[in-house]
């Protein structure tokens, strides 16, 4: 019989060795495309059949489609904090912002990141769509390694006018801020904003491809986050009074969302192949958390702002011509802070010089389909909220009350085992509370916390 000791060695010994990407090909280029607030079963390769997405059911066809795909957290920015450090986001003051909403907090410069390490190895580097890790110039994704910069600093904004508009009345917004940049200077535009960054994203790829140098994109789609307006909402946009508005919207006007998300997602791979570096190009898609109250995210339970599943399983999709086997589908556990170390190894930049890391290359999966053991670990300050994952087991904690499910056998979440695996539930509570004593404690002070609005929105979801 194998013990656990046994098993971890073995994955451990098997991550040692890396995946060698050939020097006689050419360095990948890498096209990261983020949905916000999707759920795992919002598309139709995950599930979904009352929508049609057929360029991103195409990516799964084309390449490797991950069932256990997790974002770092239950909600946005935590998780963009993790995307671009390749770190849990409680090393960060700006990753215990859950979320980020205030003009005074931000990714601070000096901090490694991904499109930072990129630029180091001679790539280009873009940003197209959301950002949401600080407002002010001082956090600009310019001052954080990429070279340019098309969309929202802030979280979200209207699909129309481009801008947030907040009333306590109902009756005429009170307060409206336009957040829509090229690099660090406010523009406007007029179009639905989903096309806007299709569109842009196509453009930049066209750019890029003029250069020899390969090129790190990342799209960030605001697409589906509220406030739920499809292509043809203008009319009913521009009535709207609060942009946050989370009586809002309908299953239809939540199904154009994906489905223009999905058109656009086809618009930028048109130009990828139209550029000439299709073959050469890792492209990625996936969401930086689960659903709202119109996702589906079924077989799972919970949603956004919960680390339930539904709260933090997402879809997960990868193509590499030639490279990663068509049609693949893969149990391996992997989680947004793993594209740090995942795309340095593909792009042949020695280990020696990657920043500190708590993400997994997935390059042995996506290459070779080798799987391993690993721990990922959770907490959400609303409700007390606590997870870990070891294997096919589960610890989670919310407003006091815990529990230990086999996740495989049971992804609802409903049968607590920890009566029947007492020993088991000890060891993995025991081991969350070590792991999270080495993370920044929440702060006394803390604008997601304090700040009336953002406190509503968690209260809601």
């Amino acid at each position: 019989m194998v013990d656990r000791r046994s098993l971890l060695k073995g994955a451990a010994a098997c991550l040692m060795a890396p995946v060698v990407v050939r020097s006689a090909e050419r360095r990948p280029s890498f096209l990261f495309i983020m949905a916000d607030d999707m759920g795992w079963a919002d598309i139709g390769c995950y599930g979904r059949d009352d929508v049609s997405t057929p360029h991103l059911d195409a990516l799964a066809r084309d390449g490797m489609k991950f069932d256990h795909g997790y974002s770092n957290s239950p909600v946005c920015s935590p998780t963009r904090v993790a995307l671009i450090t390749g770190r849990y986001q409680y090393r960060l003051r700006v990753g215990l912002e859950e979320p980020v909403g205030t003009q005074a907090v931000g990714l601070e410069p000096g901090v490694e990141t991904l499109p930072l390490q990129l630029k180091r190895a001679g790539y280009q580097t873009s940003l197209v769509g959301k950002w949401h890790l600080g407002m002010q110039d001082r956090h600009s994704p310019l001052r954080h390694g990429y070279d340019r910069f098309w969309g929202i600093r802030g979280g979200g904004v209207d699909y129309f006018t481009h801008d947030i508009r907040r009333t306590s009345t109902g009756e005429a917004a009170t307060e409206s801020i336009r957040d829509l940049w090229d690099g660090d200077v406010p523009v406007e535009a007029v179009g639905y904003l989903t096309d806007l960054l299709g569109d842009r994203a196509a453009q930049e790829i066209m750019r890029m491809s003029s250069d020899p140098r390969p090129f790190l994109l990342s799209l960030h789609f605001t697409a589906p986050h509220w406030p739920w307006e499809g292509p043809g909402d203008e009319a009913l946009a521009r009535r709207i009074a609060n942009a946050m508005h989370f009586d809002g919207g309908t299953i239809a006007t939540y199904r154009a969302m994906i489905e223009s998300l999905d058109q656009n997602v086809g618009h930028v791979l048109a130009a990828l192949r139209a550029s000439g570096r299709a073959d050469d190009t890792i492209v990625v898609f996936t969401s930086d958390n689960g659903g709202e109250r119109f996702a589906k995210n079924w077989p799972f339970n919970g949603m956004k702002s919960e680390v339930l599943e539904g709260g933090i399983r997402t879809p997960l999709l990868v193509r590499w011509p030639g490279r990663v086997p068509r049609g693949t589908v893969t149990d391996q556990p992997a989680i947004t802070m793993d594209w740090m170390p995942t795309f340095l190894e593909a792009a042949g930049v020695p280990r020696e010089q990657w920043p500190p890391t708590d993400g997994m290359s997935l390059l042995p999966t996506l290459l070779e389909s080798r799987t391993f053991e690993r721990d990922l670990y959770w907490r959400y300050k609303a409700n007390d909220q606590a997870a870990m994952r070891r294997g096919k087991w589960k610890y989670l904690r919310i407003s006091g009350r815990e529990y230990l499910f086999d996740i495989v056998a049971d992804p609802q979440e409903r049968g607590d085992l920890k009566s029947h695996h007492p020993e088991l539930f000890a060891t993995l509570k025991a081991d969350w509370e070590r792991w999270n004593a080495t993370m920044l404690p929440y702060p006394a002070e803390s604008a997601s916390w304090n700040n009336k609005t953002l406190r509503t929105l968690v209260d809601r979801y």
